[in-house]
């Protein structure tokens, strides 16, 4: 599914125009991505957590050259489910 599918879904489900929905989904997303900036989570109960992951600087080899090289420090972000979603998957 992509953004204007799941826009569009949303739409039906909450009587709201697309143009409103676009405007919420897009606050959503800002509003995460700031949160994880400050390194703070974002918990959505039932569904998951989002957070910020630090992953500590390691050895790689360059594919082309096959030269070692050092991959630095970098933040990424993660989502772990909640239990609900889990158990919405897994059909239960």
């Amino acid at each position: 599914m992509n953004k204007p599918e799941l826009m569009q879904i949303i739409s039906q489900k909450t009587s709201c125009d697309l143009k409103d929905v676009d405007k919420i989904l897009r606050a959503f997303t800002v509003t995460v991505a700031e949160t994880l900036n400050q390194g703070e989570k974002v918990t959505l109960s039932g569904f998951g957590t989002f957070e910020a992951k630090k992953r500590s600087s390691r050895e790689g080899v360059n594919p082309r050259t096959g030269e070692r090289i050092v991959i630095p420090d970098t933040i990424t972000a993660g989502f772990k489910a909640g239990k609900r979603l889990k158990d919405i998957i897994n059909g239960r």
